[in-house]
């Protein structure tokens, strides 16, 4: 804080010396206080001389604290004609601040005076004072807590006297001792000070606003002495001595030179280097004998040691703790439990190369630390070099005889060698176990599972390892499980994640083992290597098609659980949608014609993501022709259309040509060409059966009479007659050709039928189809067509042409005017000529 008042102070002295010449006597600011308690008012006033060439009768004084303007409380002209502003600042809130008097100069304000403002506290009361008597430096040092900041410069001094009782009264004054700045502590030197005699010593700090002093102390220097810490060490061997029991330390300490002559008390700690164990504190040990033993500890085990002392049955401070030294406890033989596992192989037969495996269990807490361990054969082999293996390894290759069935496993350190473990060569006899199962709980583990067999196994051996495809020699991780009633285990060593692991359980009894069980699991699955490649498989106007292969399950690798699509347009708005994992196509709709899209599929696992290759497309313009998909779809709709029309086509053929219909839309005529009435007897109905009326009498031969059309009705025309009795026009409905026979025969009545149709005959064929006579044919002169109306029926005159004569000229027949009908045998009648007729030779004479 003080370096910050000289800055203000060079500033201001620097803006006095770059006024104008006529300024530099114009202003001068008086304070009220130079220093005040924070938050205090303070007042101020500037006094411009009536010399100050800048002065007239309007100038006003204005007021800036640092850089803010400052209303002033008054201004007036004295006697004198000089110029006077007071201001007073009701709070002063800063603990330094420049205040400034300023005339207004042109557009600018001119800084005519300042004066620089400091507020802060009085100084607190010093406290927590203490002193040591420092034998090093042979001088007493004491230090203090100064308080709170006061925002001033504040001086502490320590101060002393020589005293003869409870330091209530003054011998000798001891120089006072000033600390550096910023320091709480002075020593006081060994020259002022008598060693075994009272002081009274305080600490006064004071500042510009008060003094303060801190309680009295009163001591005797030696009373308050702090000895060094002593320096530790290792005992060495000796031969009169015997070597320390397992988990002891031997060790020695040298005091401090200047203190050998003062009786001391120590304290011993020590702590294991390994671990994060507290200090253990041993208690006060005897300065005199400068040595200790200190048993209890682990065997085999490195510690970390410290010392400290102080005056003995006197008062003092305890030294600092002394450098750590390190030592390691005696061992002591192991004491472990040994569980063995091994392989077998048969290499010719006498001999059998065996791969024995261990792992030692501390039975005790101190259990001793091993060195390493030994594979002997049997006492009982004799001849036979017993040492099979020394290895610090936990585990060996040896071979041994086929008969061979045991070997003995110990382990060793300095102090001897562990109970002997045989280990005996099983053979597999012994029921398999049950269903085999593994769950992989997280990353980094794995449970296997089993039913226990019957009876129930001794314990169990688990290994498991890296399945294929690493090589079969690689190293594998196993663990004997002595409880044989559980049904699992959790593997937590050596596995990690996205691997592939063989595991094998074997079950142990008493003197067989049971086949041992294989089965393989994944610690977790990963991601797919890939994700599926996307493809266009059709594109339109507002659509595109999209398709992609699933990729084949990897071994390893996480299923996929569902796809993603994402497409972008070229406004870089971007859009999605989530399938499921069996989707393998997917169409995006909606999209803009003639517009440019980016499209990637994403395909994700229960693991993570992986992203397929992106594809770019542009969907059709509005006025670009059918696509082949569009095209091949309007086929199809014309296909369709054309189906649905043959069948309705037929199904209306079937419905018109059914003969049971009584009303066909058109008569079945048949071809005279190729027709016999003697041999064709068309489908009669009972209701189509009728009896011409006689002609002459009654003996006339029968008569078939044929009916070729049927029309609406009509208004009877020249050559027409709707006479019922008639030869042509018929009481009824005629709808196909009837054959009649003798009259004789008894015939069955036509029902009336209904209908608005007339019947045209158009010929009648006179005589019996089996009589020996021939026939003769009654022709209608009928206007009415023959085949839907097409042609008018001939004319009898116009029909004379088709008839032959011998000489080749037609001969005429002149109609009877009061008949309708002519009646001769018409052979060669046009449409009959192709017609042979049998029994029409009755027909004669007629």
């Amino acid at each position: 804080m003080a370096g910050l008042g000289a800055w203000n102070l060079a500033r201001a002295a620097l803006i006095i010396l770059l006024l104008p010449r006529s300024l530099e006597q114009c202003g001068h600011i008086s304070l009220s206080a130079p220093i005040v308690r924070l938050g205090d008012p303070i007042t101020a006033s500037c006094t411009i001389s009536q010399n100050c060439s800048r002065l007239d009768s309007e100038s006003h004084i204005v007021w800036k604290l640092e850089a803010e303007l400052q209303p002033g409380e008054r201004q007036q002209y004295l006697p004198n004609g000089t110029l006077l502003s007071t201001i007073t600042l009701p709070h002063l809130n800063r603990s330094r601040a420049l205040l400034s008097c300023c005339l207004h100069w042109g557009n600018s304000l001119q800084i005519l005076d300042q004066a620089e403002l400091q507020a802060g506290y009085p100084p607190a009361t010093p406290h927590n004072l203490s002193c040591l008597m420092n034998l090093t430096t042979n001088s007493l040092t004491c230090q203090w807590e100064p308080g709170p900041n006061t925002h001033l410069s504040t001086n502490f001094t320590l101060k002393s006297f020589k005293s003869r009782g409870n330091c209530q009264s003054r011998e000798d004054s001891i120089p006072d001792c000033v600390p550096e700045d910023g320091q709480s502590h002075c020593s006081i030197p060994r020259k002022h000070l008598q060693l075994y005699q009272n002081m009274g010593i305080w600490v006064q700090a004071k500042n510009a606003l008060g003094t303060s002093v801190s309680p009295k102390l009163c001591l005797v220097p030696m009373d308050v002495v702090k000895l060094e810490p002593p320096t530790l060490w290792a005992r060495g061997p000796s031969p009169e001595v015997a070597p320390p029991q397992p988990g002891c330390l031997r060790l020695r300490w040298e005091t401090w030179k200047p203190s050998l002559h003062i009786d001391q008390k120590c304290e011993l700690r020590h702590q294991p280097l390994l671990g994060e164990a507290s200090w253990d504190l041993v208690g006060a040990l005897p300065s005199r004998t400068l040595q200790y033993e200190l048993c209890g500890l682990l065997p085999s085990t490195a510690y970390a040691l410290q010392m400290r002392c102080t005056r003995w049955r006197l008062p003092g401070h305890w030294s600092n703790w002394s450098p750590s030294l390190e030592l390691t406890t005696t061992q002591r033989a192991p004491t472990v439990r040994m569980d063995t596992w091994w392989r077998q192989r048969q290499l010719d037969p006498r001999t059998v190369d065996v791969q024995l495996f261990w792992q030692p269990v501390p039975l005790e807490e101190d259990s001793g630390q091993i060195q390493g361990y030994l594979v002997l054969r049997p006492s009982d082999q004799a001849g036979a070099d017993p040492m099979l293996c020394n290895t610090t390894e936990l585990n060996c290759t040896f071979q041994l005889p086929s008969e061979a069935r045991e070997v003995i496993l110990e382990a060793y350190n300095t102090a001897g060698t562990s109970h002997p473990t045989p280990v005996v060569f099983l053979e597999s006899g012994g029921p398999p176990l049950g269903r085999l199962h593994t769950v992989a709980r997280d990353p980094h583990s794995l449970w296997v599972g089993w039913e226990p067999p019957s009876p129930q196994p001794r314990g169990y051996v688990i290994e498991w390892g890296l399945g294929p495809p690493s090589p079969s020699g690689s190293p594998k991780t196993w663990r004997m499980e002595h409880n044989g009633s559980i049904a699992g285990t959790l593997l937590q060593e050596n596995i990690r994640p996205f691997q592939l692991y063989e595991i094998t359980v074997t079950p142990l009894y008493q003197d067989t083992k049971g086949p041992s069980q294989h089965i393989y699991a994944y610690s977790q699955e990963m991601a797919p290597s890939h994700g599926p490649e996307l493809h266009l498989r059709h594109i339109g106007k507002t659509w595109a098609q999209l398709e992609w292969v699933p990729e084949a399950p990897e071994l390893g690798r996480s299923p996929l659980t569902h796809y993603t699509i994402f497409w972008t347009n070229a406004q870089d708005r971007s859009f999605s949608t989530v399938l499921n994992a069996s989707s393998h196509s997917f169409v995006l709709r909606g999209l803009e014609p003639s517009s440019l899209y980016h499209v990637h599929l994403m395909a994700a696992s229960q693991v993570w993501a992986t992203n397929s290759t992106s594809l770019t497309l542009m969907t059709l313009a509005l006025g670009f022709p059918l696509t082949l998909e569009e095209s091949e779809l309007h086929i199809l709709l014309g296909l369709f259309g054309l189906l649905v029309l043959l069948i309705c086509l037929c199904g209306a053929a079937q419905l018109c040509c059914r003969p049971s219909r009584k009303n066909p839309l058109w008569p079945s005529v048949p071809d005279p060409a190729h027709s016999s009435l003697g041999s064709w007897v068309p489908t009669i109905t009972t209701e189509d059966t009728f009896q011409l009326p006689s002609l002459r009498d009654s003996s006339m031969p029968p008569i078939t009479k044929i009916t070729v059309l049927e029309e609406e009705e009509k208004k009877p025309g020249p050559w027409e007659s709707n006479d019922s009795s008639g030869t042509c026009g018929l009481p009824s409905l005629v709808q196909a050709y009837v054959l009649q026979g003798d009259p004789r025969v008894p015939r069955i009545q036509p029902q009336p039928q209904s209908g608005t149709s007339d019947q045209v005959l158009y010929v009648q064929v006179l005589g019996s189809p089996t009589g020996p006579r021939p026939g003769h044919y009654l022709r209608c002169d009928s206007t009415q067509p023959l085949l839907g109306g097409l042609t008018p029926s001939p004319k009898s005159y116009e029909n004379l042409w088709f008839q032959t004569s011998p000489l080749g000229t037609p001969e005429p027949l002149v109609p009877n005017p009061e008949d309708d009908c002519i009646f001769e045998p018409l052979l060669d009648f046009p449409l009959l000529q192709g017609l042979r007729v049998s029994g029409v030779e009755g027909l004669g004479g007629f």
